[in-house]
Parts: structure tokens; sequence; C-alpha cells
């Protein structure tokens, strides 16, 4: 981004000086990387948005004007508010109907339940591809095929996903997928859509202005083909290359060596937490089902907004709070949690000094109750 400003600054597609075809080929090349990163079969395929939450309001801005009345959305009560009330949203001016699948007795995802509510009058999955508070890697290729065999479309939020393990889009078979930059070692502010490139041309634009047109006239215009159609005015072209330098970095350590050092980083913060008396842990155990590098929780005796403080005093960052997920944690009978989070860069000693850290902090607060 630096490099950008410093010697490429200028709008893209439509200068014809050599700043301006710098910055052109900065950002397009920045496509080329996330198209690389997800195996998307067409580089066209991918667009720019302000985030993941933007890319999902896109679909659900665009795709859904073609819904009627009584069509269904299945959602699951896991998911983040971005992917909820977006469709909420939609449901309110299309008349479809919202469905939720629940979780199961271990804090999964319910296969069968979601089974129980694909019919007919399914039109659209819309489910994440970890949960960003359960750490639980959903079973996406059943999700997806079940629905395509309904002849309904799928959104993958893969906000959890992409960044910490290898998701090929075709080998998935997935209609749509939006990821966000800043949790891939990216700058906030931007994120994308993949979406299959024959869907794509069937959705209309949603934002119009310069750069998303073919012809205008007084009387009607016409749109120009994705990615395009999808990017009117001047891009985030900064944080597009941005995204580009990180998703290459990622690339360059590899994907699967990310996931199989988060996995065991994961499980090993998982077991350090769970042999802390009075700690709840939420989502299923590593023994249970696939899990990410992350753990919520609570204490029985502190509050997760209390913990957070002292130990930030500590040195120690975690996340409180609903995680914008509060029909989740409605369903699991908390207001909130605290959320520990592992990427690449950490080790088991960060895990340690941790956990060493916490239970200093629960030491302290149970020497104020019986002081």
């Amino acid at each position: 981004m630096d490099s950008y400003y410093r010697s490429s600054h200028s709008n893209v597609h439509r200068g014809a000086h050599a700043l301006a075809n710098r910055a052109t080929e900065k950002y397009e090349a920045a496509r080329d990387s996330v198209a690389k990163l997800i195996n998307a079969p067409k580089r066209e395929e991918i667009i720019f948005t302000r985030g993941a939450t933007d890319a999902i309001n896109l679909v659900s801005q665009s795709w859904t004007q073609r819904l009627q009345p009584g069509d269904e959305i299945i959602l699951s009560v896991m998911e983040h508010h971005s992917n909820i009330v977006p469709w909420q949203m939609a449901a309110q001016k299309t008349g479809a109907v919202l469905k939720f699948v629940p979780l199961t007795a271990s804090e999964t995802f319910d296969l069968k339940a979601y089974h129980s509510l694909l019919c007919p009058r399914t039109k659209l999955v819309a489910v994440a591809h970890a949960s960003n508070v359960l750490g639980t890697v959903n079973p996406v290729h059943e999700i997806i095929t079940s629905a395509h065999s309904l002849g309904a479309r799928v959104l993958l939020d893969a906000c959890q996903s992409v960044p910490h393990m290898s998701v090929d889009v075709q080998a998935l078979d997935v209609d749509f997928l939006v990821a966000s930059s800043h949790k891939m070692c990216g700058p906030t502010g931007i994120g994308f859509l993949y979406g299959k490139h024959d869907i794509l041309l069937s959705m209309p634009p949603v934002v119009g202005g310069g750069e998303m047109i073919d012809q205008v006239t007084l009387k009607e215009s016409t749109y120009a083909p994705p990615p395009s159609r999808f990017e009117a005015g001047t891009p985030p072209i900064a944080e597009a290359v941005g995204l580009g330098a990180a998703v290459d970095y990622l690339l360059q350590i590899g994907m699967d060596k990310i996931y199989r050092h988060e996995t065991h980083l994961g499980k090993y913060l998982y077991e350090r937490l769970a042999n802390i008396s009075g700690l709840r842990l939420y989502g299923p155990s590593p023994q249970e089902a696939v899990r990410t590098g992350l753990v919520a929780f609570n204490s029985d005796t502190v509050h997760a907004s209390d913990l957070a403080f002292f130990l930030d005093q500590e040195g120690c960052a975690i996340r409180t709070g609903h995680h914008c997920a509060q029909p989740l944690h409605s369903e699991l009978g908390a207001k909130g949690s605290a959320r520990a989070s592992l990427y690449f860069y950490n080790s088991k000693q960060d895990i340690d000094d941790f956990i060493q850290k916490l239970e200093e902090v629960l030491q302290m607060f149970s020497n104020l109750e019986n002081s």
C-alpha cells in the first residue's frame, strides 16, 4: 500500500497515462491473487466490496429480486449478524420466509434438521463455513450438494475459513462465497464476493454510477459485465492492493501448512481451557468435530468483560461480547462470552502464557470474593 501511494497513486480503468496504468495493474493483480487463493475459474468472478458484510448485502439486494412470496431461505442459528440481517431485510421486501437450522446437543450444525427444512420452496441456503463463536467447521460439502439437488443456490460466509485453510470454490461447487481482508493480514475496508459467472451475469446492479456502465443515454443505461457491474465509482484501490499483498503472503506460507499449525494449536488451547475449573467452553470438543483455532468461553464466577480488562493489563488480548451473534448466544443461554483466537503467528508458548494469566486473574477474583 505504501508503494502504491508513493509510485502508483491514481484512479483505475480510466486513465491513459503511466500512473493510471500502474494503478490498474496493481488493482487487477490483487483480483488475480484472490482468484488463485480460492481457485476461482474466472478472475471476473471476484468482486471487490467494502467487506464481507457488503458482499452479502450485494447478493441479498440483487439476487433476491427474483424471489416470490413464500420462497424460503435457510440460515442457521450460529450465523453472524451479517448473514442474518440482510436476509431479514430481503424477506421483508420479497415476502420470502426465513428458516433456521438449530444446533445439535454437541453444538454443531444439525444436518438432520437441515435436511428436514429443505424443500422445493428453498431458493437459497446461506451459512457460515466455520463459526466465529463455536469454532466448528460446518459440513459444507453435504450442505451444498443437498441444496443443489433441489435447485437452490448456496452462499458461504467464509470469513472464518478462507484465512485459515484451503478453500476451493470449484471443488465445493458453491454459488457465492464472501470473505474479508482484515481477518487475513490485510487492511480494513475491503473484502470480496465470489460468484459463479453465469449467476453474476443474471444479477442487476444495486449501486449505479461510473465504471459499472456500458452505455448511458438520457433515457436509459445498460450495464457492464461483472466484475465492473458491481464496482461502481472509484474503488478502494490501495486497500485492494493491500489485500492482494496479504493473499500473496498467505499463499507463500501455504494454506495447508497454516491449517495444520492452527488445528494443532486450537486443540491445545481447547484442552488447556477445559482443564480450568469453572469455565464453560462453547462448541464441540476437538474429539467430537473439526475445529478452528478459536475458543469461546465463560467463567462461572467472573464476567467476560472483567476477564478481558484484566487480561489486557497483562498483555493478553481477547474479545468479549456477543461477537455479532446474539441469536447464537441466546441459543446457548448466555448474553455473551469471552473468545481467545489464534492465527498462524501464534505458538504453544503464547497459549501457555495466556492460560497462566487467565488463571491468575481468576484467582485474583476468588481472593477478592473470599476476603
